[in-house]
């Protein structure tokens, strides 16, 4: 195994100084009679495409068009002469790498856009080591653990090693997986992790160190590898003196999206694979980073130049998408912070409306308030499908939401269970990874689990009893089952073992595992998954509610799946890259043609609407208390505020409650007042501010000749002398 070094960089301020000036100006010149690929572009956006040496850093404002650069920076790369399957792009969802893909093909050749490796980091680090997994350590069949299933195996260990037996209160198996999240992605060392971001669990740091070493032995037993892992072993190979000329010669050039997301190993892994000569490109926006819970860090950006000395930098800073009223909110936004690179958005759009701020008596007024809003604008023309509500945590909307249902408004909200996250799709593709690898002890607890009757007890007593050896190299789905295969059957064998009414669902679950293992070339993934269904169907009802919906989503997996024979491909492109809910398959929602968004801050990044309803701008929650504990977190929090403001193209609106009830959801009043976000009171004169109706007003006057005090004070005195 190789040797896993950091080279991240400590913390930094970012660079002085720009080029560019603020403020506004005239819209930069096009380039009309420029080849296809560069048609429309402006002189900074043409600049970046058209970069021809050396490492280039591309500081792209929000809305400045970065995605049609980037395209068209790798169409100039082609049209150049670069062959495409020497181009690597890694973004950081599916979605962004096939648009950008998409746009390659439109101004080029789609066959020759079809050649480039794009994709997310940990995707593209399947694909490789999946190629080159030998060279570092791993075996062929490795299956990829998802987030939940991390969480079940260190649920799993934390019991095996007692550590909730020990007359005090253990992390929680979701707080342990933190914990090794955050230690690995940051690749910070574990007591600075918990003395930083998990103190309450300092207590129990020499048990965490021991379940780590748990973990890590786990795995490997298991054969299998958790989204962590992906980037370390392609960092290994990228770094390593015996294999990153071999791998990082594969390439011409690297190009990094929303670079400003990135951890250190990935980081680590840009610098790695342009060891052997290939160009890098970071495109991203200090100003909008804000995944630092995820270890991304926006030094990574900053330090751009230190990594790749004599790097290029060009930024862009036309917005084509929102206001001169919305775009100089922002600004002044993002000018209260003086640890980012400068630029100063502009637009041609014109003035616009000016954004309006909303001082609201409480949730329930606030609620009311933009209800009101959303259904004023749609009335002049604004459909719901362009506007969107936007707050800094998912339960901000709770009220809202119960508005909106009484208004019989439709509404899609983005941020709650991910489709993997539920128990019926974790079940399915459990009974796929024990056919692909029978060593997944995780698997196994899951679907004999499922069994009526078969609780931990048991299967904690019959999984030693697997014998199914340390080799693991299935041969494929239609293909000759192996020894670890055939064994998994054997161990379905006898009834002996299971309770009495476990019998017919083991049973079942022997027959259906044994027929996708059959020798039938014409067993494709989709035949499997409809076996498979047969045994869902039968043990569902015992375990859920709402069956014929959850049996609906295995239907709707089972047509994506179509034709494909590459399991092992599928479970992990699945793990990898899932789709946030089984809809996202057939498109957007159809709810009476028109629906409305409610999204977190942090998934409607890279979004944009006409108009924009902003939450609860109140301090404490934007922004969040949880978050004011170092200077690191207010600067991200000041960020979150930024990127909400420029989602909106023509309309802005923020709501601030005056006072948040104690007991949410009860009758009594008891309350305490708020005060408006401290990245919004300094910029109030951008708004035009309002006060709803029952919040008032200062507005009462009144023509009085009469001074009141001295009788106060004469009635006062009556009650303690009389």
């Amino acid at each position: 195994m190789f040797e896993l070094t950091s080279t991240q960089p400590p913390p930094v301020a970012p660079p002085e100084g720009n080029d560019s000036g603020g403020g506004s100006r005239p819209a930069t010149a096009t380039t009309a009679a420029a080849p296809g690929h560069l048609e429309g572009l402006n002189a900074a956006q043409l600049e970046a495409a058209t970069h021809s040496s050396g490492p280039l850093l591309v500081v792209a404002g929000a809305g400045t068009g970065k995605t049609r650069t980037l395209a068209a920076r790798v169409a100039h790369l082609i049209h150049g002469g670069s062959p495409p399957d020497r181009i690597l792009l890694l973004t950081f969802t599916r979605r962004a790498a096939s648009e950008m893909l998409n746009r390659v093909g439109t101004v080029t050749d789609r066959r020759a856009a079809s050649r480039i490796w794009g994709g997310t980091f940990h995707a593209v680090a399947n694909r490789l080591l999946r190629a080159a997994g030998p060279a570092a350590g791993l075996p062929g069949g490795f299956t990829v653990l998802d987030q939940g299933d991390t969480v079940d195996l260190f649920g799993m260990l934390r019991t095996e090693e007692g550590m909730g037996e020990q007359g005090r209160r253990f992390p929680r198996a979701e707080t342990v997986a933190a914990v090794w999240s955050r230690m690995v992605n940051s690749q910070t060392p574990l007591s600075e992790v918990v003395n930083g971001q998990f103190p309450w669990v300092a207590d129990h740091t020499e048990d965490l160190r021991t379940l780590f070493a748990a973990y890590n032995e786990r795995k490997r037993k298991l054969q299998v590898l958790d989204y962590d892992d992906l980037l370390l072993h392609w960092r290994a190979l990228a770094t390593s003196p015996a294999t990153s000329e071999q791998l990082a010669g594969r390439f011409e050039h690297v190009l990094v999206d929303e670079y400003q997301d990135t951890n250190p190993i990935q980081a680590d892994i840009l610098e790695g694979m342009c060891r052997a000569g290939a160009i890098p490109t970071a495109v991203g926006d200090d100003a909008q980073s804000i995944y630092r819970f995820r270890s991304a860090t926006v030094a990574n950006l900053w330090t751009f130049p230190d990594r790749f000395p004599g790097a290029h930098r060009v930024t862009l800073e036309q917005n084509y998408r929102s206001t001169s009223a919305v775009l100089n909110l922002a600004n002044e936004v993002l000018a209260a912070s003086d640890r980012h690179l400068d630029k100063q958005l502009w637009s041609d759009r014109g003035m616009g409306s000016r954004p309006t701020l909303t001082v609201c008596h409480d949730e329930g007024d606030q609620s009311r308030v933009v209800a009101d809003r959303i259904l004023d604008l749609r009335e002049q023309g604004v459909d719901l499908r362009d506007q969107a509500v936007l707050f800094r945590t998912g339960h901000h909307s709770d009220a809202l939401e119960l508005e909106l249902n009484r208004r019989s408004i439709p509404f899609v909200k983005y941020g709650g269970l991910k489709f993997l996250e539920t128990g019926h799709i974790k079940d399915i593709l459990a009974l796929l990874r024990m056919l692909e690898n029978p060593a997944d002890e995780l698997a196994w607890h899951r679907v004999l689990g499922l069994l009526d009757g078969v609780g931990p007890a048991t299967i904690r007593k019959v999984l030693p009893e697997l014998g199914l050896g340390e080799t693991n190299e299935p041969d494929g789905a239609g293909q000759e089952p192996t020894e670890p295969q055939r064994a998994m059957i054997r161990f379905l064998d006898g009834a002996g073992r299971w309770p009495r009414q476990a019998t017919e669902g083991h049973e079942l679950l022997r027959s259906v595992l044994a027929d996708c293992l059959a020798e039938d070339p014409a067993l494709n993934l989709g035949a499997q998954l409809e076996r498979l269904r047969e045994f869902c169907t039968a043990v569902f009802p015992l375990r859920y509610d709402n069956t014929s919906a959850r049996l609906a989503d295995l239907d709707r997996l089972t047509t994506v799946a179509g034709s494909v024979t590459d399991r092992s491909r599928f479970l992990a492109e699945l793990t990898l890259e899932p789709p946030e809910r089984t809809g996202d398959w057939s498109g957007p929602p159809h709810l009476d043609d028109d629906w409305l968004t409610l999204s977190t801050i942090h998934s409607a990044k890279g979004c944009e609407w006409h108009a924009v309803h902003l939450l609860h701008a109140a301090d404490g929650n934007l922004p969040s208390e949880m978050a004011l504990s170092d200077r690191e977190g207010l600067d991200e929090e000041l960020r979150l505020t930024y990127v909400a403001l420029t989602r909106a193209r023509d309309h802005l609106d923020v709501t601030f409650p005056l006072r948040y009830h104690v007991n949410r959801y009860s009758s009594d009043d008891r309350h305490h007042w708020a005060q408006l976000s401290r990245f919004l009171e300094p910029v109030r004169d951008h708004f035009e501010e309002r006060r709803s109706s029952e919040a008032g007003g200062n507005d009462l006057t009144l023509d009085l000749r009469v001074t009141v005090t001295d009788e106060i004070d004469t009635g006062l005195t009556a009650l303690w002398e009389g």
